[in-house]
């Protein structure tokens, strides 16, 4: 496995864009020079990330998401021994 993170990468199970064994290696999100710990999905190249709209849900019972636009900075957080 590499080090590199995809451009585009979603937690949904169901998405194209779904990696179990990139997620596994627990990513961390910079928005804008911010941390987000609930970032649905995100897109380097096109500078989005996805985020839950508070407790709305849809009627498949998924969380409604927003689309915000900024700078977004993937990567691997550093595992914490001890």
């Amino acid at each position: 496995m590499t080090d590199t993170l995809p451009d585009r990468l979603s937690i949904n199970p169901t998405s194209l864009y779904y990696d179990e064994a990139v997620l596994v290696r627990d990513v961390g999100i910079r928005f804008n020079g911010v941390e987000k710990t609930n970032v649905e999905e995100y897109c380097v190249s096109e500078g989005w990330i996805r985020v839950e709209a508070g407790k709305a849900k849809d009627r498949h019972g998924n969380p409604l998401t927003i689309k915000l636009k900024g700078t977004v900075e993937p990567y691997f957080r550093e595992k914490k021994e001890g």
